[in-house]
């Protein structure tokens, strides 16, 4: 099975110090997506031409670099019909061959030659997307694709596995009125995440024990769309470490045409997880059917455009105790502490979390935790908080959700940083507002 041949301490070992910041969207492939925005489908240039592009490894100038990425015609390509387009990023040490020859995570042997597939190869076998050359990438490979053969611009989709998943997620961030949506195998925010705020249907799967990228990671990268795609906020049921089982839950509440559906499994960092193994195996998992179903429950028509919400969602559940029956301060001195843990560690890199919590008996309108990393420590990613400073002295406060905390309540935030996570971070204080 090609897609387990590599080190998985070398995925996290490179990926996360390689984690980096998303680029602008180039102007000409924007413009050629409004039309998938308008509520019909929309169709590309390449409709109705005879293609010139044909099967196997194509080369590509992108970024004033020489790119590859293997494309996939379907069998009878028929230049009249819109096809879906499907992108297939490799992990950490993996190739656009490994996406191939493996079906694309399954979904070829599925599409009964539905659909259009690309597996990209990144720079040095990994997705650092450094100064958003991999989104640039992923924007000429479309638009190359695009203006020669026939492609409905509703069903474009993205997938990956562990740097492959974190390159989908950063192209969902990025690219929302682009890509339709993405599956996240086993992924963490390591490419980066320009944008974030749009609704994007959105599919995570993660292992219970992932030793590699802690189900944490992947339970915020879900968070994120959560929020975006204004479904109810809940913690899914998971299944028992032994039961080696998965549970998948869709998430209610979501904007039509913007689901968001997680799945946890009784494994480690594997993309290919079998229900009463512990080995896993390409051809039986479960993953590739689930994948599929949820990609084509997409009609073939953009979903609604009206905004998305302003204000996002607690991502755990509200306190159980009735809210107070007058307004909160909205000022003045509040009492707050803040409380570090080292989630999980790996060569290289770290996942802190700080609970922020209110021992008093009156309401904390608004925090502010400051604390001091340790030399060579450097935060690569932080969610439930905005932050200033990625090393050294850093000031986080809090997100426009998780602010008020009634007495005795409390909130989390968590990050991800380059660096030995053996040394805690220091002057560790909160104070309100």
């Amino acid at each position: 099975m090609l897609k387990h041949r590599h080190l998985l301490s070398s995925i996290v070992a490179a990926a996360v110090l390689l984690a980096a910041t998303a680029g602008a969207l180039g102007g000409g492939f924007r413009a050629m997506t409004v039309a998938a925005t308008n509520g019909t489908l929309a169709t590309t240039a390449g409709c109705g031409k005879a293609p010139t592009l044909t099967s196997g490894t194509r080369t590509i100038q992108s970024g004033g670099q020489n790119r590859s990425y293997i494309l996939r015609i379907p069998d009878g390509y028929d230049r009249n019909r819109p096809y879906r387009l499907i992108f297939g990023f490799h992990w950490l040490n993996g190739s656009a061959s490994s996406v191939a020859s493996a079906g694309y995570y399954g979904l070829a042997p599925l599409s009964n030659n539905s659909t259009i597939f690309v597996a990209p190869q990144g720079i040095d076998a990994g997705w650092a997307n450094t100064n958003g050359r991999d989104l640039t990438l992923f924007d000429d490979i479309s638009r190359q694709v695009e203006n020669d053969l026939c492609v409905d611009t509703t069903q474009r989709f993205a997938l990956g596995w562990s740097y492959g998943g974190a390159m989908s997620y950063a192209v969902a961030c990025a690219r929302p009125t682009v890509i339709r949506a993405v599956t996240v195998l086993s992924g963490a925010n390591l490419s980066g995440c320009n944008g974030g705020t749009q609704p994007v249907a959105y599919f995570g799967i993660h292992g219970l024990y992932d030793s590699v990228l802690n189900i944490s990671m992947g339970r915020s990268l879900r968070d994120t769309f959560v929020r975006n795609n204004g479904c109810t906020a809940q913690n899914p049921r998971e299944p028992g470490r032994g039961s080696l089982t998965h549970i998948t839950t869709s998430y209610s509440g979501c904007r039509p045409g913007y689901p968001v559906q997680w799945a946890a499994f009784d494994g480690d960092h594997t993309p290919s997880p079998v229900d009463g193994s512990s080995s896993p195996n390409d051809a039986r998992t479960w993953t590739s059917g689930e994948i599929w179903r949820f990609f084509t429950q997409l009609p073939s028509t953009a979903p609604p455009t009206t905004a998305p919400p302003t204000t996002a969602p607690p991502t755990t559940a509200p306190p159980t105790t009735a809210p107070p029956t007058t307004p909160p301060p909205t000022g003045g001195p509040g009492t707050c502490t803040a409380t570090y843990r080292t989630v999980n560690s790996w060569p290289g890199g770290f996942q802190g979390e700080v609970v922020v919590a209110n021992a008093s008996t009156t309401t904390v309108d608004g925090w502010t935790v400051r604390l001091t990393l340790a030399g060579g420590q450097a935060i690569s990613s932080l969610w439930n908080g905005t932050h200033t400073a990625t090393t050294g002295d850093v000031t986080v406060r809090n997100a426009a959700y998780n602010g008020t905390l009634g007495a005795n309540a409390s909130t989390t935030f968590g990050f991800t940083a380059t660096g030995n996570g053996a040394t805690a971070p220091g002057n560790i204080t909160c104070t309100s507002p």
